[in-house]
C-alpha cells in the first residue's frame, strides 16, 4: 500500500515528495495514519518482535521456515507464509550465503572400497549408516582441517577432530570420538571419499576391528556423500565465513560452539521435520 510505503521512509524523504511521486495526496496519508490501529497489524507488529527475537537467537542464521517453527513451538499459530512476507517486509533474511570449495585430493587413492551407501541418505534408526569427511578452517596461523562423521538417522555429528594436519591420525580421532560418544556399535555402514587417508592401512584396520562396513565415493563425485558436503556448507556460511580467526585455538573454539552447542543442539533440520538432531533422537525414544 502506498500510504505504508511512506510511513516507512519518511525519514529519508520529505512527505511531500513521496506522495507527488506515488500520485497521492498528503492528506490522504494523514487521515491514514491517524486511523486506529487495525487488529491484523497489531498482531503483525507482535509477531515481528518474536521474529526478530529468534532470528537474534539464531545468530541470523535462520531463514522464514525455521523462524516458522520456532514462533509455533512458542505457542503462536500463524501461517509459513505470513512470517516469510513480514520477514521480507522489514528486510529480516538469513545472512548465509553461498560459497563452495572443494577440498577432496583423492589422486592418491589407492584400493577403494565399493559404493554401499549408493546415495541412500536415510536411516531408520541410529548407529545403521554414518559419513565421514574432511575440511579445512583458515586461521592466520594456517590451515585448521577438521574432521567429522555424522550419523545419517538424525544428521547429528557424532565424532570430530581438529588439528594443523590433514593426516590419518585426525580421522582416527574422530572415528575414535565416534565409538566411544555412540557406545561402540557394531556394523555401521560408515561412507568417506576416496582420499588416501581413508584408504589408508591404518584406518582400514580400525574399521575392521571394530567390525564397521567400509563405504566410499566413486571418484570426484560429491553428491555420493552429499550430507556430509551440506554439513561442511552450513558451517562454512552460517558460521567460520563471519569470522577471522587469528589462532588455530580460536577457530577450535569457534568450531566447538557451532557444533556441540548450536548444530547438535540447536538448529532445526528440514530433513528431521525441523527438530534439532539432539530432540530428534530424544524424541524417537520417547516413542
Amino acid at each position: 500500500m502506498k500510504y505504508k510505503f511512506v510511513d516507512r521512509h519518511r525519514a529519508q524523504f520529505t512527505i511531500t515528495r513521496m506522495c507527488e511521486v506515488l500520485e497521492i495526496s498528503s492528506s490522504g496519508y494523514y487521515d491514514w495514519r491517524d486511523r486506529p490501529e487495525s487488529e491484523r497489524s497489531k498482531r503483525h507488529q507482535r509477531l515481528l518482535v518474536k521474529i526478530n527475537e529468534f532470528h537474534q537467537a539464531s545468530g541470523e542464521i535462520y531463514g522464514s521456515p525455521r523462524i516458522h517453527k520456532d514462533i509455533q513451538e512458542d505457542g503462536e499459530v500463524v501461517g509459513v507464509n505470513t512470517v516469510a512476507k513480514l520477514m521480507q517486509r522489514e528486510r529480516i533474511q538469513s545472512k548465509v550465503y553461498r560459497r563452495f570449495v572443494v577440498t577432496t585430493n583423492s589422486r592418491q587413492t589407492k584400493d577403494p572400497a565399493p559404493n554401499r551407501l549408493n546415495r541412500d541418505f536415510a536411516a531408520d534408526k541410529p548407529n545403521q549408516k554414518w559419513v565421514s569427511d574432511v575440511t579445512f578452517i583458515p586461521t592466520r596461523e594456517g590451515w585448521l582441517y577438521l574432521a567429522t562423521i555424522m550419523d545419517l538417522y538424525s544428521r547429528m555429528i557424532v565424532g570430530w577432530a581438529m588439528g594443523k594436519n590433514n593426516s590419518t591420525q585426525l580421522i582416527l580421532d574422530a572415528l575414535d570420538m565416534s565409538l566411544e560418544q555412540r557406545g561402540k556399535p557394531e556394523w555401521v555402514l560408515l561412507h568417506s571419499d576416496q582420499g588416501a587417508q581413508y584408504a589408508s592401512t591404518d584406518y582400514q584396520k580400525n574399521l575392521s576391528d571394530s567390525r564397521l562396513i567400509c563405504s566410499m565415493s566413486r571418484k570426484g563425485n560429491c553428491w555420493d556423500n552429499a550430507p556430509m558436503e551440506s554439513f561442511y556448507h552450513s558451517l562454512k556460511t552460517e558460521w567460520v565465513n563471519f569470522e577471522d580467526y587469528k589462532t588455530r585455538s580460536q577457530a577450535k573454539m569457534s568450531l566447538f560452539d557451532y557444533i556441540e552447542l548450536f548444530y547438535n543442539r540447536k538448529r532445526r533440520h528440514s530433513s528431521i521435520n525441523y527438530r534439532s538432531p539432539v530432540d530428534f533422537e530424544q524424541a524417537a525414544c520417547v516413542h
